[in-house]
């Protein structure tokens, strides 16, 4: 017997509307709606919103447990990310959510621990008990030992990681080391003997692609680098590492691997009476929001974490078993070129140079 409620009235279970309701409502076959609900071609733009009002209006929810029965597919991509408010993986997980939401995909997300041993290996496990399509790993790591999970469901990752076929990586191209060799050279351009680099956390794969990129820019003219200093991607780090540097008088040019630890650097440098960027300029890396409003406003690398996403997404729609080719192209469409350097205030010809050439605006 149900049981009562607390009134003393007995519940009536009411039925959750179904795809047939929704197909009466909206004067179309249930056919039409199971191709609407799974994101299927062949259905034109009137029909597709007619379905979606009636299953609004209805307040109807596909069940993906019972889909996924039928049709083998979850329609649900795992990610495994970093657990980090950091403004890099931070975005690139939101453009993710955002990319596999318009393509009528969910995501999961399991967050690791940096450190921690084997965590990516126990997030992928996690996921594939939930039930995904595949799992991308995000802003991978090293963890010293490869990714090691034995499963027909594909894993793919955001950037080179341990354990992972180049095939299967979908930010190929060493974007973080191009991107990381423009902004050195912008600075060599301008003038400056040597160029400085604060680095990101040795593990992270990206801090070291970008470091590689800053030590190509110098090779490529035969100029010995500079010893590099090591952070954390945190604006105090940047601020100890100016703190060191400070006292060289021959540094004139720091290139940053994030935005936060070029903010503590150029605090570092104000403070202490070497003004940026008149006697010494600072590149970031990613372009914060708060980036042009800083004082001066910081030149830097600008990623495209959305098109990165999309583009992601596509390679991975396009891969799946019994996949539709109607995969998600980045509206307007992503750039090839990746990550760009915008060039604002907090870079200027080197002093020295300011020197040869008198009455030069140092901005």
């Amino acid at each position: 017997m149900p049981p009562s409620s607390p009134f003393g009235e007995t519940p009536q279970r009411r039925r959750p509307p179904g795809m047939t309701d929704v197909a009466r409502l909206a004067g179309v076959s249930q056919k039409t709606v199971s191709r609407v609900v799974n994101n299927e071609r062949y259905v034109s733009d009137d029909v597709r919103e007619k379905v979606l009002r009636a299953a609004r209006e209805l307040g109807f929810r596909p069940n993906t447990a019972a889909r996924a029965l039928i049709t083998g597919r979850f329609r649900r991509i795992g990610v495994v990310s970093l657990g980090t408010a950091l403004y890099g993986p931070a975005s690139l997980q939101v453009a993710m959510e955002r990319a596999t939401r318009s393509a009528g995909v969910s995501v999961m997300v399991a967050n690791t621990l940096e450190g921690q041993p084997g965590a990516i290996a126990e997030a992928v496990e996690w996921l594939l008990q939930q039930g995904v399509d595949a799992i991308v790993i995000s802003e991978p790591i090293d963890e010293d030992e490869p990714v090691e999970i034995d499963t027909e469901v594909p894993i793919y990752s955001l950037g080179q990681a341990r354990g992972v076929p180049e095939a299967q990586n979908l930010l190929t191209g060493e974007f973080n080391r191009i991107a990381g060799r423009e902004a050195a050279e912008h600075l060599l351009d301008l003038g400056h003997a040597r160029v400085w680099h604060v680095a990101g956390p040795e593990k992270w794969y990206a801090a070291r692609e970008r470091a590689q990129g800053w030590r190509d820019a110098h090779e490529a003219r035969g100029i010995e680098p500079p010893p590099m200093l090591q952070g954390d991607w945190s604006p105090a780090s940047g601020y100890r590492a100016g703190l060191q540097l400070v006292r060289d008088p021959d540094v004139t040019a720091v290139a940053c691997a994030n935005d936060d630890m070029a903010i503590g650097l150029v605090r570092a440098f104000t403070e202490a009476g070497r003004s940026v960027p008149e006697r010494v300029s600072v590149t970031g890396f990613d372009d914060i929001p708060a980036a042009a409003y800083l004082t001066p406003p910081l030149t830097t690398i600008r990623q495209r974490f959305e098109a990165d996403a999309i583009r992601a997404l596509g390679t991975i729609l396009r891969r799946l078993p019994g996949a539709s080719t109607d995969a998600p192209e980045p509206d307007p469409p992503a750039p090839a070129t990746g990550p760009s350097l915008v060039v604002r205030a907090s870079t200027a010809p080197s002093p020295s140079r300011l020197k040869e050439e008198p009455g030069k605006d140092a901005r």
